[in-house]
């Protein structure tokens, strides 16, 4: 019953916590019992409304109505409140006793394929009509405490065309698997291949996503990036993503990916036919016994 200091009952959240049953195993009693919290003490905050909370149930079921095998609008969602990065962050907190740092990571997104093929060093991964400009980009990968390189790293790229879109969401443009590739690193620990320079592109806005950024009054548009996930059996694998320089919505990427040691500048080459800009991006990977 409540008492004569509290609108409402203060005994409510403690009751449906307790009715968690004694087979659920602690950390699923650890997430949802602060779920329950969270989320009761949300709604007793903001005293929320019988009309908003059925539009909050109309809205996650939109969510998955709108999902599909290549499209995952929950996903998208967690982007664009911020918790996907959030989540990176937290995963990917290190100690170490050294003031060097690994490659930051960044999210993942909703547009990783495990088909990428791999390619040869010095192999383009453009495989289909493009507006973009192309660039050579190489670099090192190193191990973090040694400082010695890492042989045998496999750096897996994807990115969207100059039109913004990827391959799946443009079969009619672009073939299976055009702007992707994995890589492996040489004896020297050094990795080269054809992109292109990014281009920005706008989150598709028309699901939930699009409802909730007009909300919002934010737009959708995020930062010309590429994707990279590196990884060795040894180490640490990193997901992250790089960005521009000279990309206006570094500071208002739609999902908050950007940190500033993931900024790149892409530089005019003249010294090869197949390419007019270079990007050398060195990745610095944890040991797994660290």
């Amino acid at each position: 019953m409540a008492t004569s200091t509290s609108r409402f009952d203060p005994h409510f959240t403690q009751h449906v916590i307790d009715t968690i049953g004694p087979k659920a195993s602690p950390r699923t009693r650890q997430l949802m019992s602060a779920l329950f919290s969270h989320i009761h003490d949300f709604a007793r905050e903001v005293e929320l409304t019988t009309d908003e909370w059925m539009l909050g149930v109309q809205f996650v079921n939109a969510i998955g109505q709108k999902s599909d095998a290549k499209r995952n609008e929950g996903q998208r969602i967690s982007d664009v409140i911020g918790l996907e990065s959030l989540v990176d962050e937290i995963a990917h907190k290190i100690a170490l006793e050294t003031d060097d740092v690994p490659t930051s990571s960044s999210i993942l997104g909703p547009f990783w394929s495990p088909n990428a093929p791999f390619r040869e060093n010095g192999a383009s991964i453009i495989q289909s009509q493009h507006q973009g400009q192309v660039a050579r980009m190489h670099g090192r990968v190193t191990d973090l405490v040694t400082k010695q390189p890492v042989p045998g790293a496999v750096v897996d790229i994807w990115q969207a065309s100059s039109n913004g879109k990827y391959d799946f969401q443009d079969p009619e443009n672009q073939s299976d698997n055009n702007l992707r590739g994995k890589f492996r690193t040489d004896e020297f620990g050094y990795y080269h291949y054809y992109c292109l320079k990014p281009t920005p592109y706008s989150l598709p806005t028309d699901g939930p996503a699009g409802v909730l950024l007009d909300l919002l009054d934010r737009h959708a548009m995020r930062p010309a990036h590429i994707h990279l996930m590196v990884s060795h059996d040894s180490y640490k694998p990193v997901t992250t993503q790089i960005f521009p320089s000279d990309d206006k919505y570094l500071k208002t990427d739609t999902v908050f990916a950007v940190k500033d040691d993931l900024v790149v500048d892409f530089k005019p080459f003249k010294e090869d036919s197949e390419a007019s800009l270079d990007l050398e991006y060195n990745i610095i990977l944890v040991p797994k016994a660290s």
